[in-house]
């Protein structure tokens, strides 16, 4: 359960996240489910990439043990980095799929 919990946490954040750079940005949205799932699969990669940095480890609570799965800081953590890193991930597909819609 302790694995499961901070997963959800970033899947859900990189889903809103992603919703949030579609509804900001027209031109790069991909509907709400393409959105949705650019997004979560950012909020995966995002909150992944945040605990292999030196230095942001400490903001998703890589390192502080197994307890740190639930651990309040840490799924905030991981929430805030599962949303960057979903709506740069939607955004960045966006990009790809306005590009190739002009070519």
């Amino acid at each position: 359960m302790e694995v499961i919990v901070p997963i959800l946490v970033q899947l859900i954040a990189g889903a809103a996240g992603g919703n949030i750079i579609g509804q900001l940005a027209k031109s790069l949205s991909l509907g709400t489910t393409g959105n949705s799932i650019a997004g979560a699969v950012g909020g995966l990669a995002g909150a992944w990439l945040a605990s292999v940095i030196p230095g942001l480890d400490g903001l998703v609570g890589a390192g502080a043990g197994a307890a740190a799965g639930l651990d309040i800081g840490a799924l905030l953590g991981q929430g805030v980095t599962g949303l960057i890193g979903g709506g740069i991930v939607a955004a960045v597909a966006g990009m790809i799929k306005s590009s190739m819609a002009k070519a």
